[in-house]
């Protein structure tokens, strides 16, 4: 299963949007407050994602890991998310479930992960999702093994130029244009529940790794 993109809030007079959130990957600096799903909808469905990061580049910095899903898929063709989904029967706990998608979805050994700790969690709205970030650091230069069924390219971006791209976009979804904080780093846009990971990693990252080249959270 993918990870999740969702538009915020809409404005009233965009209420109809909402059911477009049903077209993101289920399973977000500045972004709205998750919203919590009116009730009676049911209850919300656990997931998690990987928030992969390695130190590279000259001078060194963070980088961040994300995928791009297919183009020609018939949901979420070419949405930028995290690895990740919701929690199988089989996971010992969410944790399991980030590092289990990210084997699955691009390759990722599990023993190349060092967890660094985990971000608050956030709600999207018609589907659901309760989503927990599990963040952790890997080496540079992995070889990436992409699931050839949904993720089209995996993104290794420094996060210094996903910071500096924060900004409104205008995201259509079935015929309803709509405002959304995103980030925009050359020609990709992240924005929903991705954005707003982002944006709760950017609060918490340590400003610079340790003599050891190891990142950490605040």
């Amino acid at each position: 299963m993918s990870a999740f993109t969702w538009p915020p809030e809409l404005p009233a007079s965009a209420s109809a949007a909402a059911s477009a959130e049903a077209d993101q990957p289920g399973p977000g600096a500045g972004a709205p407050s998750p919203a919590s799903p009116p009730e009676g909808e049911g209850e919300q469905i656990p997931a998690a994602v990987l928030v992969a990061l390695f130190i590279a580049g000259d001078p060194a910095e963070p980088h961040v890991v994300l995928t791009r899903r297919r183009a020609d898929l018939r949901r979420h063709a070419g949405e930028i998310s995290f690895p990740g989904g919701r929690r199988d029967a089989e996971d010992a706990d969410l944790m399991i479930t980030a590092l289990r998608e990210a084997e699955e979805e691009i390759g990722l050994p599990r023993t190349q992960v060092s967890m660094l700790g985990e971000l608050p969690a956030t709600s999207t709205l018609a589907t659901r999702y309760t989503i927990h970030p599990f963040v952790g650091q890997i080496p540079a230069g992995v070889a990436w093994r992409l699931s050839a069924r949904e993720v089209d390219a995996v993104l290794e971006l420094p996060l210094s130029e996903v910071r500096a791209g924060a900004r409104k976009v205008a995201i259509e979804r079935r015929g309803i244009t709509f405002q959304v904080d995103a980030y925009v780093v050359a020609e990709h846009v992240i924005w929903g529940a991705t954005a707003r990971i982002l944006a709760h990693l950017f609060e918490r990252l340590a400003p610079a790794a340790d003599s050891d080249g190891r990142l950490a959270l605040a």
